[in-house]
């Protein structure tokens, strides 16, 4: 296979994402299958129980995800290894040290655990309400908490990975608040987002919703980039704002939770027996659910990846007309593909499914068409 540099990094990247989704689905259908869940369920019990009998059902299943997100973990630590630190230094694309990557693994990892507590003690309350209509308020509730995340995402969660401190450069900063407010889009401000000290990488962004929204730019992006590619960059991220599609991908997320939850309950009604469970409200049952819901999710990322192509391409052409500057739009994306290791243009199939943006050679030809 005669591959260029970028192409094979980005191929290597894709097996070790598709690595990591096998080996959850196998995980959580070894555990259903082989009736390994209802053994951690009684561990879970057990250990609960050590609180004392008021513990309630509500503590063991908190030590249910606690144990099987460990699991979770144990295996997928060596895919995350390859992919997000074997990967990145071998293609020189890595400023970070392995303590550097453990810590923030272990972050991550309990970021995602509380989050996994909260998500399924409030699932598995509402199942015992009401177990045949419980999907219905839990898609509400995770639609919430989807808009909540993205508000705190910025303010919160960032700032325990990456250094963020008011963007300094005065006449940049004055330059990309005059562009939010000529496009329409209220910012809280402009910082320097501090991924030098991970990556080699650029990105820059507008992140939060409503009292949350603030630019970020890369300190490797200040260091190596123009103001006019900065401006043109960032008048990409403040389209997406204009053009709702924060939003938009918060009702289609929020949807897709909501059809899976429905799966789930039907999935759980009919084969809660077949597997062992005591009823649908069994937290051994978690497996099934995640199964059953986390398939609507898989289904449907072709339609995803297509939504997000046009809403890139959409905000692409709203940069150019708002900044009238396509020889920086045309600069900034060639310089973002080196930087970054993009592919120039992957296949029709790799786009359909992997993609959420189009290849860097569509989105150059499409400026150099605007300044034709």
């Amino acid at each position: 296979m005669n591959e260029d540099r970028s192409t094979r990094y980005q191929r290597l990247k894709r097996q070790a994402s598709l690595s990591s989704l096998v080996w959850g689905v196998a995980l959580v259908g070894a555990l259903l299958w082989s009736g390994a869940s209802l053994t951690l369920r009684d561990v879970a019990e057990s250990l609960a129980a050590r609180a004392g009998p008021a513990s309630g059902p509500t503590l063991s299943t908190v030590v249910y995800v606690g144990l099987f997100c460990a699991l979770n973990e144990i295996g997928d630590l060596s895919i995350a290894f390859y992919s997000g630190f074997f990967l990145e230094r071998r293609y020189g694309l890595s400023n970070e040290r392995f303590g550097g990557w453990l810590r923030d693994q272990a972050k991550a990892f309990v970021i995602g655990l509380l989050i996994a507590c909260v998500s399924v003690s409030i699932v598995y309350w509402l199942i015992r309400v009401s177990p045949e209509r419980w999907w219905l308020p839990a898609g509400g509730v995770f639609a919430l908490l989807i808009v909540g995340l993205a508000n705190l995402a910025p303010v919160v969660l960032l700032p325990l990975f990456y250094r963020l401190k008011p963007l300094d450069r005065e006449s940049l900063r004055a330059r990309l608040l005059t562009l939010a407010d000529r496009a329409g889009a209220r910012v809280l401000g402009a910082y320097e987002w501090g991924l030098g000290d991970k990556t080699k990488k650029a990105n820059a962004a507008l992140a939060g919703i409503g009292a949350t929204r603030r630019i970020l730019v890369s300190d490797t992006m200040l260091a190596q980039y123009s103001d006019e590619e900065i401006e043109v960059v960032l008048a990409h991220e403040i389209a997406h704002h204009v053009h709702g599609d924060i939003w938009k991908g918060i009702v289609f997320e929020s949807a897709l939770v909501l059809g899976g939850f429905y799966l789930a309950a039907r999935a759980l009604g009919a084969l809660a027996g077949v597997v062992g469970l005591r009823g649908v409200d069994d937290i051994a049952g978690l497996p099934l659910l995640l199964l059953a819901a986390g398939a609507v999710s898989v289904a449907m990322v072709p339609v995803a990846h297509a939504m997000s192509r046009a809403y890139e391409r959409s905000a692409d052409r709203f940069a150019l007309d708002l900044t009238r500057n396509p020889g920086a739009f045309i600069s900034a994306m060639r310089r973002l593909a080196a930087q970054n290791l993009a592919e120039e243009q992957p296949s029709r199939l790799v786009q359909w499914l992997f993609y959420s943006h189009p290849p860097i050679r569509e989105r150059i030809a499409a400026a150099q068409a605007f300044k034709a």
